[in-house]
């Protein structure tokens, strides 16, 4: 029959007596231990999403209208890609832009979706911003 022994014993006999129990990082409250496999001690888990990104711009400085359809249900959807600033800032244009054109949208990686075809609208606007407009696609 096995003998029973502390955990405390048993970290000892691994070598890691030396460290103290909590000594993981304390303000997600994972330790430390890289054998882990599985634990429930941390609660529900979060995704680890990094910084949201900004856009980025073409060599040519331009801005891309694109007007989609493809793979969004039958719906266009106008893209506007190439404007090189940070996430929040594009949040604001996209904000304004649907007060704007009365629709939807949303930014998705550095890329402003408007849930309508009013390319001459956005481009006016666009235009008064101080970026140069290409229309692309169709």
């Amino acid at each position: 029959m096995a003998q029973k022994i502390s955990l405390a014993d048993w970290q000892q006999q691994l070598g890691r007596a030396d460290k103290p129990a909590d000594s993981g990082n304390a303000a997600n409250g994972h330790s430390e231990n890289t054998a882990l496999v599985y634990s429930t001690d941390a609660g529900r888990l979060t995704s680890s999403r990094g910084a949201e990104s900004g856009g980025t711009a073409y060599p040519d400085g331009a801005v891309r209208l694109r007007r989609e359809k493809k793979g969004r249900g039958g719906k266009t959807v106008l893209t506007i890609s190439g404007i090189a600033r940070t996430a929040a800032e594009l949040n604001e244009i996209c904000s304004v832009l649907k007060k704007k054109c009365a629709c939807g949208g949303a930014v998705k990686d550095g890329i402003i979706e408007i849930q309508a075809d009013k390319r001459q609208q956005i481009e006016q606007y666009l235009n008064q911003l101080g970026f140069s407009v290409k229309w692309a696609g169709g």
